[in-house]
């Protein structure tokens, strides 16, 4: 994946596109941390790269910032080109019933046995949240 990053780097520095190579340099950074320190978890670097992006976006849009709002929402776009698709409705939903059928959980207080399998799982093609919230529909 870093690899993969650095070349699209090269390629929007020959294209002229600063904003993009910029945004990829940071992302190739946060990886290159990641290898470093051993974890090598690239999906998850992505995704917290992704969430911060759109966290910063909502923060700068209750500021009245909306041109920095719009900056930060395409960097998390392109942010999610790397990342796998995510699954459907569908599919999750019965990752949550097989899990809450093998886990044995039939309360929401039994939700964190039930999101640890979802999430391994799925193998980061769904959001943290959308899982909590079909973990918590299936479990009420």
């Amino acid at each position: 994946m870093l690899e993969q990053v650095r070349a699209d780097v090269i390629r929007a520095m020959k294209a002229g596109e600063k904003d993009t190579a910029g945004a990829l340099r940071l992302l190739a950074s946060e990886l290159q941390k990641d290898t470093k320190e051993g974890k090598g978890d690239e999906l998850a670097v992505l995704r917290r790269e992704r969430k911060r992006r759109l966290d910063a976006a909502a923060q700068f849009d209750e500021g009245g910032r909306s041109e920095l709002a719009d900056k930060e929402r395409s960097e998390a776009a392109l942010i999610e080109g790397y990342l796998p698709p995510e699954l459907d409705d569908a599919a999750l939903d019965a990752i949550v019933a097989d899990a809450v059928r093998e886990s044995g959980a039939s309360s929401p207080k039994q939700m964190g046995a039930v999101m640890k399998l979802v999430m391994s799982r799925t193998n980061g093609q769904v959001d943290g949240k959308r899982a909590q919230a079909a973990v918590r529909k299936a479990l009420t």
